[in-house]
């Protein structure tokens, strides 16, 4: 079976988990995985870029993505030529990103049934795509199949009727591993190292992290850094005016992701709302602690993980968690499992479904051509 995996993000998790799925795909026997990423995925461009069967040129802001949307019927029938070339039995989006609809015309007019993993159902607070969630929900609904990378969210696609008519499972987002793992928490000798990082956005929950760092007060034996982009909040200036706490408002290039995990002994989530989280995943792979709040996703997440401290999302509590580490009381846990095989099982499952999906060959017939920024795809 030749299964085609393309994400179209040009930064952040998703192309590396098309480029992680990819790999993994590769190790199932009678599987052959075809690889498209965006030309312009910061991935392409790091130190080891992942092999890339289709790089396909997005888009730069949202003029770009317009500009890009009205070429598409140059753009769709050679997509459609090309998954005629190379022989494609099914496809797989590992990720949903606005362009996606091309690709799913694509799909359709060359008669190849595809899949979409679905990590988020609904908007997080202070997203700045406003197209972003519709467009995923048109591709959804022309989809032959989901996965959805929790409960949580398969639970949001029930309540939208988006999962009526096609087969929804839910699988979990694995332990994503930045380089090697690095040496354990509490190496360095020195203070408590805790790392809040990501996107800082209202459903982050910095608020609660400021307000329970506050109610630890200032402490030697604590540093803090929060390190992300986002917009100029006073809930940064509200950090940065605590005693050992630091704020980085900058995007983190994928070749330095390793340094800051390793940087750090625990990491803290005060999500208000989370779908699940990628940062928890790296966290997990790097053998970090992990403070996090019972929100969305999360608790599902990391409920089996024995370096997780769950909180309720309140100042007090979350306090509470960090204290536990502070005491150094916690011990780290032995025999922790390679990454790897959550990898390969949800790969060996995927590719099971998928082999059942290619061998309807009959794609949605929901898949209708559809417009996009004022471009009407025609068939």
């Amino acid at each position: 079976m030749r299964a085609l995996i393309w994400q179209w993000g040009r930064r952040g998790a998703g192309p590396r988990f098309a480029a992680e799925l990819m790999r993994n795909f590769a190790a199932v026997p009678q599987t052959e995985p075809l690889l498209s990423l965006s030309a312009g995925a910061e991935i392409m461009n790091s130190a080891t870029p992942p092999p890339c069967d289709l790089p396909f040129p997005t888009y730069d802001g949202i003029a770009g993505f317009a500009a890009r949307a009205l070429r598409a019927p140059l753009l769709v029938p050679r997509l459609t030529a090309w998954l005629r070339d190379n022989r494609v039995d099914v496809a797989l989006c590992a990720m949903p990103a606005p362009l996606d609809l091309l690709m799913a015309v694509a799909l359709r007019r060359a008669g190849v049934p595809f899949a979409v993993v679905v990590h988020d159902a609904d908007l997080h607070p202070g997203d700045a795509f406003p197209l972003q969630m519709r467009l995923q929900r048109q591709l959804l609904r022309r989809a032959d199949r989901l996965f959805a990378l929790s409960t949580h969210v398969a639970d949001r696609l029930r309540q939208q009727g988006i999962a009526a008519g096609r087969l929804l499972k839910t699988a979990s987002l694995p332990p994503f591993a930045f380089g090697e793992r690095p040496p354990p928490p509490g190496a360095h000798g020195g203070k408590l190292r805790l790392l809040s990082f990501g996107r800082l956005l209202p459903y982050k929950g910095l608020d609660l992290l400021a307000d329970s760092l506050a109610l630890l007060g200032p402490r030697a034996d604590l540093e803090v850094r929060v390190v992300g982009s986002g917009p100029k909040t006073p809930v940064l200036d509200a950090l940065r005016a605590i005693p050992g706490v630091s704020v980085e408002n900058r995007w983190v290039p994928e070749d330095e992701v390793g340094a800051l995990l390793a940087w750090a002994d625990g990491l803290v989530l005060s999500h208000r709302e989370a779908s699940q989280s990628g940062v928890a995943a790296a966290a997990v792979a790097a053998q970090r602690w992990l403070v996090a709040t019972r929100v969305g996703g999360l608790e599902e997440q990391l409920h089996d993980e024995p370096m997780a401290i769950m909180c309720d999302p309140t100042p007090a509590s979350l306090a509470g968690g960090i204290m536990s580490l502070l005491a150094g009381t916690l011990a780290l846990p032995a025999g922790v499992d390679d990454p790897q095989l959550a990898w390969g099982g949800m790969a060996s499952a995927m590719v099971c479904d998928l082999r059942t999906l290619a061998g309807q060959s009959k794609p949605n017939p929901m898949l209708m051509p559809v417009p996009l920024v004022g471009s009407t795809l025609r068939e």
